[in-house]
């Protein structure tokens, strides 16, 4: 079987487009019928000047008059159908391709790893996954329909042409080749100029994200001017590398219109000359300088499709970026399902560093006991949240092991080892969902009466209670609804929810007032009675009860114990009481 690393990102995005045209050839044909339909409309009208010049306008018929009229408005009635036609089918074709990528992307981002994400920033993220994607449904669906509809009309217009004067054919047609050049040049003048506007159009997103994330560290330091002034610098550079990039692509139909003129003014001066003496008549000259000059628009057309792909390559380019982009902490073929998840927690010789020059963690010797309580305390930055990302699996030791039950956690299966855990972390994640939503977290298999029963043992009812639908109301965004207890109290409900046999809480109590704190805690103390239970707290009456508390320093253990023994030994821990209680 392929592994993740073995999947070539190209073949992702040709494999959907290849399942949605087998699955619905049929629209794809009809596209394709429509538009060669409103192509050889194109060269009918065309054609219809000759008799209308000819038959009506110099020789009088009246006759005439009623059956050349009621062709023109079949003619125009056909083209209005197979116009609309052709435009939705292909707008159809290319939204649902492009969802399927965006659905892809999306869930391709959600496989990798926490670091991917500290590296690549939401906004630039988001740009990728909504602005290129819909770039390329824009420029695709648009060079679709131009190459449908033109192709037809560019041979059923030459075919009229030929079929007046082939000689004025040539003429026309002459300046063609020249083209070649010009439009070599400007094809990639377009690609980089789009690459730079698709950049400056990410730092941008990048840019905003930003400030509506930290809106009230901004307008508590009054930062509103400075950020406005960011913010305009990285609208000028989007709006100047955007406007690059469109006057590239305006500068194809241009260069076509200039080499055009050379072909019009060669059939004007033979053409005029065969007119004079006879050789052709009026209506003949109409119907060629008609269909001519409806003959370059395809051209114009076409020749600026290849800047749209160049367009659309640019985006491909930045979307198989992101799709080769690979997890690094991944099951191992050997990898198994937890086999002891009630079994004790242990780090051995754990060194870990979230860069290589600044380690977190040095050597760390722990154990957490099965079924028991252990704490884990000390100055910030001393490596403890560190220790939920390693047992989460969201980081990887760089050294030593970590194991749960005997069993070396990259021999976990990683949805079997999280499935085993529930995590309280400082960070209240909420999502823009009702509160009994995020209590839920999207599971199917708890009943209503279950949820309420953890909103209930985290005090969530009380406030909900207060409020107009109930723990129906939304949160709001990042949970913005509620105050930071509130918020904790939901994460708190949400974690009891999952009753998992190990319990991971970093400050899960830390925004609540003491009076709270010591009711959660009351009511905690039955459900974690036979879990094993970490939890990260820097108020110390939270790990009196503790079975074994950590004391740690710079990613070490200085010392460890039950509150009493520690207190009795007089060492960092005693201090630390010490001085939270002169506080």
């Amino acid at each position: 079987m392929a592994t993740s690393k073995d999947i070539d990102s190209k073949a992702i995005l040709v494999r959907a487009w290849e399942d949605y045209l087998k699955n619905r050839i049929w629209l794809v044909v009809a596209a394709g019928l429509l538009m060669s339909v409103n192509g050889l409309t194109l060269a009918l009208l065309v054609k219809s000047i000759q008799p209308m010049i000819d038959e009506v306008f110099i020789a009088k018929d009246a006759d005439a008059v009623i059956p050349i009229a009621t062709l023109l408005f079949i003619i125009f009635s056909i083209r209005a159908i197979a116009t609309f036609g052709s435009r939705t089918i292909t707008a159809n074709i290319g939204l649902s391709v492009v969802s399927d990528m965006q659905r892809q992307l999306s869930r391709h981002l959600m496989s990798l790893d926490s670091r991917f994400f500290n590296l690549n920033s939401p906004g630039s993220l988001l740009e990728r996954v909504r602005g290129d994607t819909q770039t390329i449904q824009v420029s695709a669906s648009s060079a679709m329909t131009i190459a449908g509809r033109d192709i037809f009309a560019l041979i059923a217009l030459t075919t009229v042409l030929i079929s007046v004067d082939w000689l004025w054919t040539l003429f026309a047609f002459i300046g063609i080749p020249l083209l070649a050049l010009p439009v070599n040049r400007i094809h990639k003048l377009v690609r980089k100029d789009t690459s730079r506007s698709r950049d400056a159009a990410a730092n941008l997103s990048n840019r905003l994200d930003e400030i509506f994330h930290g809106i009230k560290a901004i307008k508590a330091n009054r930062m509103e001017e400075h950020e406005a002034e960011r913010t305009d610098s990285g609208v000028h550079e989007f709006k100047h590398r955007a406007f690059q990039a469109e006057r590239a692509k305006a500068a194809m139909p241009s260069v076509v219109d200039l080499i055009s003129g050379l072909g019009f003014v060669l059939v004007v001066i033979y053409g005029g000359h065969e007119i004079i003496n006879g050789e052709k008549t009026l209506g003949d000259f109409m119907t060629f300088f008609a269909g001519l000059a409806t003959l370059f628009d395809p051209i114009r057309r076409l020749a600026s499709v290849g800047g749209q792909l160049q367009a659309t390559a640019v985006s491909l380019d930045r979307i198989y970026e992101l799709l080769d982009a690979r997890p690094t902490i991944v099951d191992l073929p050997t990898s198994t399902e937890i086999k002891n998840p009630n079994g004790d927690i242990k780090f051995s010789g754990v060194t870990f560093g979230y860069s290589e020059d600044q380690m977190v963690l040095n050597d760390l010797q722990l154990v957490a006991e099965s079924g028991k309580m252990t704490a884990i305390v000390g100055a910030s930055g001393a490596g403890k949240s560190t220790l939920f990302n390693l047992i989460c699996r969201f980081e990887e030791p760089s050294k030593g092991q970590l194991s749960i039950g005997q069993q070396e956690l990259p021999q976990i299966k990683i949805n079997s080892l999280r499935d085993q855990i529930a995590l309280v972390t400082q960070e209240t994640a909420l999502f823009d969902e009702s509160i009994y939503q995020n209590i839920a977290c999207g599971r199917k298999d708890v009943t209503e009466q279950q949820v309420m029963q953890a909103a209930e043992t985290a005090l969530v009812t009380e406030f909900v209670a207060e409020m107009p639908e109930g723990i129906h109301s939304l949160a709001g965004p990042r949970g913005s609804n509620l105050s930071g207890g509130q918020r904790q109290r939901v994460v708190i409900a949400r974690a009891l929810l999952r009753n998992t046999p190990i319990l991971l809480l970093d400050e899960a109590t830390s925004a609540l007032d003491s009076r709270t704190e010591k009711r959660i805690q009351a009511a905690m103390d039955t459900i974690l009675e036979g879990k094993t239970s970490l939890v990260i707290a820097h108020r110390l009456s939270t790990v009196h009860k503790a079975h074994c508390i950590y004391v740690m320093d710079q990613g070490r253990v200085l010392e460890s114990g039950t509150h009493k023994e520690l207190m009795a030994a007089g060492g960092v821990y005693s201090a630390m009481a010490a001085s939270l209680k002169d506080d």
